[in-house]
């Protein structure tokens, strides 16, 4: 039997708490679902490997099996994961590492005899996680990388208001260092707690993008230090095809919308806030990158007519998006994805049309395949660079 090039590749949807019980399964034609589906992973990472739909061969079941099977020696699979991400609730505040960071914590915690799946471990592989998330839907709202201070002192006093306890925060802001503010959220130190309960009251009868942001978030986590933390950062809203780049080192949350994302093959994730799991605020401070940021937009370049290249430097991946009735050439080892009317992928005598929400891989010994998609059509390509 002739082995096929193009793989059709499947996966059910992680439910995290904050996910959406709709638009994933909307995208793919079915009901929706009686449990939150947050993430659907079309990768390899051993957390939740995508599987092959008709394996041709036997014993290989998911695509980390067939990618084993090509390249045996030494193989870790893709180093990438592409993922559709559907949140109805924020995310935590959190941050990924470097790659030194990341391999000198992780052999630190293995040296210690942390075991991987334990729930106070930072550091669950080698690698940096830097990621690109792109808006499928109408809008997306996120908190990425921290504003200038004058920026969030103005916008802090503003929500003060006649309460004396915020506007002294918002004074500290101006004239302290971001980390040692930061530092005094996160440990929750003296009169945090009071601050905390403040500012969600001012923000009740407020009016602007900081009060709506304190106000979503105190209605999912209230309480937490990352509701003030929160004023520290950039708060934005794409439009549909519009992506943020986030790379190492930049405190970030999702805090609603429905998306792609595409991030190196890691689950390391440290936390800040805004969540129930593990936080080490001592090492999530010493990943943190504290200096005033611009928004992280990741600006396209047109490859060809109809397609557009998300390609930050220095990640080795690339995320293209083929737009209706447009046709482009893949690499190999590449992850093709529908997510509007039908995309075609055709490779010598292959042919395989998706669906929104289907997916396939384009194996190593593909050199040929192209994609193109109808005039409803619209697919993205996950590739190594």
């Amino acid at each position: 039997m002739r082995v096929p090039l193009l793989l059709p590749i499947t996966n059910e949807p992680r439910p995290y708490a904050w996910g959406s019980r709709s638009a994933i399964a909307q995208l793919r034609g079915v009901a929706p679902s009686a449990e939150p589906q947050a993430e659907l992973w079309l990768g390899t990472h051993p957390g939740s490997p995508a599987r092959l739909v008709d394996a041709p061969v036997e014993g290989v079941a998911t695509l980390a099996d067939w990618v084993e099977r090509e390249q045996p020696s030494g193989s870790t699979g893709l180093p990438y994961l592409l993922k559709l991400l559907a949140a109805d609730a924020p995310l935590s505040l959190q941050a990924h590492p470097t790659t030194e960071q990341a391999s000198e914590g992780f052999e630190r915690e293995n040296a210690a005899g942390i075991p991987l799946d334990a729930p106070e471990r930072n550091y669950r592989d080698p690698f940096a996680k830097p990621e690109v998330i792109l808006a499928l839907s109408d809008t997306f709202d996120a908190l990425c990388g921290f504003r200038d201070a004058a920026d969030a002192e103005a916008a802090i006093a503003a929500l003060a208001g006649s309460d004396p306890v915020i506007a002294q925060f918002a004074a500290r802001v101006g004239r302290e260092r971001t980390a040692s503010i930061v530092e005094w959220l996160i440990t929750r130190g003296p009169g945090v707690d009071d601050l905390v309960e403040r500012v969600t009251r001012a923000a009740e009868s407020a009016d602007g993008i900081d009060a709506d942001t304190v106000r979503l978030l105190a209605a999912h986590h209230p309480g937490d230090p990352g509701i003030v933390t929160a004023l520290l950062l950039n708060r934005v809203t794409l439009s549909r095809g519009e992506a943020l780049f986030l790379p190492a080192g930049n405190i970030h949350a999702y805090l609603r919308g429905f998306g792609v994302e595409l991030m190196t093959a890691s689950d390391n994730v440290l936390r800040g806030g805004l969540t129930l799991k593990h936080v080490d605020p001592r090492e999530l401070l010493s990943v943190l990158r504290f200096d005033a940021v611009e928004v992280p937009r990741i600006q396209p370049r047109e490859a060809t007519h109809g397609v557009r290249v998300f390609r930050p430097e220095g990640v080795g991946f690339e995320l293209s998006q083929v737009s209706p009735a447009s046709e482009t050439a893949i690499v190999p080892q590449s992850i093709v994805l529908c997510t509007a009317g039908r995309a075609t992928v055709v490779s010598d005598d292959q042919l395989v049309v998706l669906a929104p929400g289907e997916a396939l891989y384009v194996t190593a010994d593909d050199s040929g395949a192209r994609v193109e998609t109808d005039a409803a059509g619209e697919a993205f390509i996950a590739s190594p660079a």
